[in-house]
Parts: C-alpha cells; structure tokens; sequence
C-alpha cells in the first residue's frame, strides 16, 4: 500500500451534504437525494463524482463511532455562478494529498481505510492535515461491485 503523494490546487465543488457518524451512516441516504440533480449542476470540471468528508477538528485524536462528521454527494465545478437551487457549496484549500487506488467492493473500505490510518499513516513521513478527505468515483467505478475502482486522497502534511 505505497500512495502517490500529489499537491492539489484549491477545488471548488457544488453537491449536497448531510452530518452523519459512522455508527449512523446516511451515506446511501445522501447520494439518492444528490443524483437525481446532479445534472443541474453547471461548469463541471471532469465527469468524476466525489464523496467528500469533512471531519472537525481532533476527529481522529479518539476513535468515537458516534461522532459526528460532514459527508457530501458532489462534482468539481469551475466556478460558483451557476449554484442550482437546495444544492451547496464547498471549498478544499490546495495542499498535500496521499493518494491510494481502492479496488474492491464499497463494503470493504472500512478496513481499507483502517489499513491506511492504523499502518501506513504512523509509519509514513506525514501526518494528517485538517483538510477535506474524498475519493474520486471515475470511469473505472462500479457501484457495488469487486472489479470497481477509485482514488481516496487524504489530506497530508510533512511530520
């Protein structure tokens, strides 16, 4: 498990978002309401989908299941003048990515994750930043499936 380590450029994205944990995910409750509208959405840089995390500060300090976090349904637009209404806005500041491959089943990519965080993290020359998290749903996902594909970049710093 060796990332791409890759500098980022300030991204704009237009999406929706819901406050969840991991003990009450309401992920699959958030992309059936963003889908349907997504095609309202204007300037969309790529055709890529981003499931977006944004965690509070001190989030990952202790492991709490319960705790709160924001997760968006979106797509990376070029600009804001063309916000469809009840959509949203986020900006991720440019910065430090790890960026991992994930191949496999959704319902594998907790322990995907925990691998990340538990192993490669501790051991690498960076910490975690306090920025947004997200995997990028390309042309090789498949929603639900083992031969589906995507890109999970988290946020980094030098140690």
């Amino acid at each position: 498990m060796e990332p791409k380590i890759e500098f980022l450029k300030e991204k704009k994205f237009i999406g929706k978002s819901l406050k969840m944990s991991f003990a009450d995910n309401k992920t699959f409750e958030l992309w059936r309401e963003f889908m349907p509208h997504r095609k309202q959405i204007k300037d969309n840089v790529g055709v890529e989908l981003f499931s977006i995390e944004v965690y509070p500060e001190g989030f990952f300090e202790s492991f709490d299941p319960a705790k709160k976090f924001e997760k968006w349904a979106a797509v990376e637009v070029a600009d804001f003048e063309n916000i469809p209404d009840e959509m949203e806005i986020l900006t991720s500041p440019e910065g430090l990515y790890a960026v991992f491959i994930y191949k496999g089943n959704s319902s594998e990519g907790a322990i995907f994750h925990r691998n990340i965080f538990q192993n490669w993290l501790p051991n690498s020359e960076f910490l975690l930043a306090a920025r947004p998290h997200f995997a990028v749903m390309g042309e090789k996902y498949k929603n639900d499936s083992d031969d589906s594909e995507e890109e999970i970049f988290i946020p980094v710093k030098i140690k």
